[in-house]
């Protein structure tokens, strides 16, 4: 809440006005009927520049139906219940009771380049509305919202969400939900006659969280289908919907999920929401590269080759000995590694997930010389330097709160259930940000930090303002958000990565001030295909945390081939976390060949086109990345499972130029599964010249891999004659 001014804009003429956006094949055709709030015409394919979207309009006025309203309106991008919309308002509040139902009345329309500045009034209800619709460079609708209390007495807000609408055949639903080391599962289903709501209520973005909630043409897929989808970016609580009303119409959209009594807008006092985007393609590829080339065109995307990590946590765990993590950090130079990542603890009282947080002071008693000793030894053999930490949260066993038993989230009546042993801050608290903000500027001075490890390792239950006793995630929510952004301001070199219990903090309003998330705590190969697959809806690669583990996984138990994990981290960026010192040598340089590999690829494989193709057969997953200039492309073909057959046959590559063509081979033979027979599909032994359009048509014969196995192939475009 604030009470800054609202965006305001010359007074223009608004009886009919109708604004055609147009951005990377996406047409957004808004209109203003009257004094009504904007409602969409058409999200969706490019309608060109002669559309006639007058004549778009009249032949999209909405039926007089029985027993419903004599005149009625379209459905705006912040549904009114004042206009006899019979689904879920956009803006729920109330003053005491009344005003309850606004009916806004729009008084300006500006056009901005590819945005839309609506601002509007309902004076009886004393709220005044900004309404922020753009479709950016990449295609994407972005919708914000901002509301004013002109009113003399307090409005609470419950809720303000925006949506755009779906056409009739978006009848089948899609979405992610998961657990703590299964993040991102989709989950299918018929859109009838309904409301499908997923609310979060974790006070994180939480590993069950849809990420990206998808309408489309029933049966759609990766490269099939009409679909339409949106992302709330915030990292809080938050609330994605679709729902179709009797009469036909449908929406899907989003925003923050309020808590109650959480935002009471005093006289002057403004709520903005998080931003909300949709996107819409031929198939879940498309849709989801709009959001990839959003985020690659931010002026602060990860720029450069993206270092390969070495993270110590599943190789040394809160066993931190200095010569251990030296000759750990030998090993890591000598496979190629570049960042070396210390884990969890380094710091006072840390010898399991049970006490220290919040005590951001180097263990004396493990470190009598500080981290200097392993920070030198580190920067001597090439690496970069970095760090795990966990700001947000305080151990029960701990002498930061010892100290201040107040700084917690809390309603003030009782503490909340512990979760690891441990409590939320309240960074709502100046005092506890000011503290917060000197240790992790202090530690980040002091030892040339280059990576911080940003851990969230609990939900926030009971998360009250301890003062007031009121809800506060939404307040919590933006002082995390200023706590990393004045840290970036003092060191804007460092990266930050996004951590919460692995997967549970990833959405686009953190990857506004992170430069990668950690997709999962479960580095199991097999469980990290799926994972990664359904994190890409969103995420391009480099944005993805994926690691080498060791041949046993520390959270399934599974044990898989070197060249199955190393694939598996390849789609992402790549790191290793595995006690390297306990390798054999051929291990290693096994492992460095494919660190050579990454760092040979990653150039391209980070700027290009991710593609996945529909397998009909479930057990046979088809993914790759295109180059940007399309020049060359890498596929794996993964056996996730046993299929029905004894061999997967001819598997498609999608996504090339139809009319190129390209030499295709095994990136190295000698990774082959060993019940490969070369002389059984020869052309894995010469290699094969097919165009685009073969590849895409027709594909390749695979080799009958076992469960948990995975084939790499390299594509390289011919020059043309």
């Amino acid at each position: 809440m604030s009470r800054a001014p609202l965006v305001t804009a010359p007074a223009v003429e608004v009886a009919d006005r109708i604004v055609h956006l147009r951005a990377d094949g996406v047409s957004l055709v808004l209109r203003c009927e009257g004094s009504r709030l904007p409602h969409v015409l058409h999200w969706g394919v490019d309608l060109g520049p002669d559309a006639d979207v007058e004549a778009l309009a009249s032949v999209s006025v909405p039926a007089v139906v029985p027993n419903a309203t004599d005149e009625p309106a379209a459905v705006a991008v912040i549904p009114e219940h004042a206009t006899a919309w019979p689904g879920a308002p956009g803006l729920r509040g109330h003053r005491d009771g009344r005003d309850w139902s606004p009916l806004f009345s729009v008084e300006s329309v500006v056009e901005d380049g590819g945005s839309c500045l609506v601002h509007a009034t309902d004076l009886d209800a004393g709220l005044a509305l900004d309404l922020e619709i753009g479709l950016t460079p990449a295609g994407l609708v972005r919708l914000r919202a901002t509301v004013r209390n002109t009113g003399d007495t307090t409005y609470t807000l419950d809720g303000l969400v925006l949506a755009l609408p779906l056409p009739a055949r978006a009848d089948e639903l899609l979405d992610l939900t998961g657990r703590w080391g299964r993040e991102r599962t989709p989950q299918r289903r018929p859109f009838g006659v309904e409301a499908h709501v997923r609310d979060s209520r974790r006070g994180r973005t939480g590993s069950d969280a849809t990420l990206v909630l998808v309408a489309g043409e029933r049966g759609f897929g990766f490269r099939r289908g009409r679909v339409w989808g949106v992302h709330v970016a915030w990292s809080g609580n938050h609330r994605t919907y679709a729902e179709r009303v009797p009469t036909g119409e449908a929406v899907i959209g989003g925003g923050e999920l309020l808590l109650d009594g959480e935002v009471r807008l005093a006289p002057g006092e403004t709520y903005t929401t998080p931003e909300v985007f949709g996107s819409c393609g031929d198939g879940l590829d498309e849709l989801s590269a709009r959001f990839h080339r959003h985020l690659r065109s931010r002026p602060h995307h990860p720029g450069g080759p993206r270092r390969v990590v070495l993270n110590t946590w599943e190789a040394v765990y809160h066993d931190h000995e200095l010569d251990r993590l030296r000759a750990l950090a030998d090993r890591g130079a000598e496979v190629g590694a570049e960042l070396f990542v210390l884990d969890d603890g380094w710091f006072r009282n840390r010898r399991d997930d049970t006490a220290g947080l919040g005590d951001w002071y180097v263990d004396e008693s493990v470190w009598p010389d500080g981290l200097h000793p392993l920070v030198d030894h580190v920067r001597s053999l090439g690496l970069e330097f970095g760090l795990w930490v966990e700001p947000e949260m305080v151990s029960a066993d701990s002498d930061l709160l010892r100290a201040h038993p107040d700084w917690i989230l809390s309603t003030g009546a009782r503490r909340p259930p512990l979760v690891r042993g441990q409590y939320v801050l309240d960074l709502t608290r100046p005092q506890v940000r000011a503290h917060l903000l000197e240790r992790l500027d202090a530690l980040v001075t002091e030892y040339r930090i280059a990576y911080l490890k940003w851990d969230h390792n609990r939900d926030l239950v009971d998360a009250g303002d301890s003062r007031t006793g009121r809800a506060a995630v939404h307040a919590q929510t933006l002082a995390a958000y200023g706590l990393l952004d004045e840290l970036r301001r003092r060191h804007p070199g460092l990266e930050v990565e996004s951590c919460s219990s692995g997967g549970s903090r990833v959405d686009l309003g953190i990857l506004e001030r992170t430069d990668r998330v950690w997709a999962s705590d479960c580095i199991d190969a097999l469980d990290r295909q799926g994972i990664q697959r359904w994190t890409g809806l969103l995420l391009p690669p480099e944005l993805i945390g994926s690691h080498v583990g060791a041949a046993r996984s520390h959270t399934t138990g599974r044990r898989h081939d070197l060249a199955f994990r190393a694939i598996t981290a390849l789609f992402g960026h790549f790191g290793i976390e595995w006690d390297l010192v306990a390798a054999d040598p051929a291990e290693l340089a096994e492992l460095a060949r494919w660190v050579r590999f990454y760092q040979r690829v990653r150039g391209w494989l980070h700027r290009g086109r991710v593609v996945r193709a529909d397998s009909p057969d479930p057990a046979v997953l088809v993914h790759g990345v295109v180059s940007d200039d399309e020049a060359q492309a890498l596929f794996a073909v993964v056996a996730i499972a046993s299929g029905t057959t004894t061999s997967p046959g001819r598997v498609t590559l999608p996504g090339l130029p139809p009319g190129a063509r390209f030499t295709v081979r095994p990136v190295d033979h000698a990774d082959l599964p060993p019940s490969t027979a070369l002389v059984g599909v020869p052309w894995l032994a010469t290699g094969a010249r097919l165009s685009g359009r073969e590849l895409a048509e027709v594909g390749v014969q695979v080799p009958p891999l076992h469960p948990e196995q995975a084939l790499l192939l390299h594509l390289v475009r011919e020059e043309r004659s």
